[in-house]
């Protein structure tokens, strides 16, 4: 007889520590999808969620979200882990990203996980290769402070290393993943947005400046030059950060200097 499959143990209380819908950005829709799967995966255990505020009035969250911290007032940070430790959370995972924590380069976040009595987990969901002092300094305080440290590509577990100096052994890679949804026929689509017969490259999510889209748009006269046949997709609609900002003209300077480079017909600005 072989041995007995051994059986996994989970933490019974979770805590994840990041922005939440309905507020719309990318970090809220993968901490909702990282709780829901957490949930499913122990359905007998707690998981729940500490979100941030970027408005005084806050969101309409559901049940899931059992604190809010308003990202500019440092006192919140500090009161948001008094509230961990009280509920003897078991692990804090943390969704890092820059702009959504409060202070110089998102400091805030340190007033609360250095006041943690629990294992803390963070996601980096950047890691830059040529971050600013402050930005390097922040970084290596936040990996310092965890216990682990997941990233989503073998190149971020590399610049984490040799930029940042985290040991590999409190590196983690976890691909993003994405939804688990039926294939269809690309043409179907294709037909929908007028671009049948061509090959399409595509970006999709909140637009706003810093996610590559002026680069792609930089490097389309020279794919273009050798298909013709290539249209550049970007479907979302612009950040609400950015909209409140500068209203549309970042998604109209896209516009621009796609012709300017007389690559225009080969852009595609779609809604969603």
């Amino acid at each position: 007889m072989g041995e007995p499959e051994q059986k996994l143990s989970y933490p019974n209380k979770i805590a994840l520590i990041g922005n939440y819908l309905p507020r719309q950005c990318g970090i809220a829709t993968f901490t909702t999808d990282l709780r829901a799967s957490l949930a499913a995966e122990n359905p007998t255990g707690d998981c729940w969620v500490i979100a941030m505020n970027d408005v005084p009035e806050g969101y309409r969250y559901p049940g899931q979200v059992r604190f809010e911290i308003n990202q500019r007032i440092l006192s919140d940070y500090r009161l948001a882990a008094d509230f961990l430790n009280m509920n003897r959370v078991e692990v804090a995972c943390l969704q890092h990203e820059f702009g959504i924590f409060g202070g110089d380069n998102g400091a805030h976040i340190l007033d609360l996980i250095s006041n943690l009595r629990m294992p803390l987990v963070t996601t980096l969901h950047t890691v830059l290769n040529s971050p600013s002092a402050g930005q390097l300094s922040l970084t290596k305080r936040i990996a310092q402070l965890s216990d682990r440290i997941v990233v989503m590509s073998r190149r971020a577990m590399q610049i984490l290393h040799e930029v940042y100096g985290v040991p590999e052994e409190k590196i983690v890679h976890i691909q993003h993943g994405i939804p688990d949804v039926p294939f269809w026929d690309p043409n179907y689509f294709k037909d929908q947005y007028g671009v049948e017969g061509r090959k399409v490259l595509m970006t999709f999510g909140l637009l706003s400046p810093g996610k590559g889209i002026e680069t792609m748009i930089e490097a389309l006269p020279a794919i273009v030059a050798r298909h013709p046949e290539t249209v550049y997709i970007v479907l979302g609609a612009t950040h609400p950060h950015v909209i409140k900002e500068q209203g549309e003209s970042y998604r109209l300077s896209l516009q621009r200097r796609a012709r300017e480079l007389g690559i225009g017909d080969h852009l595609v600005l779609i809604r969603k």
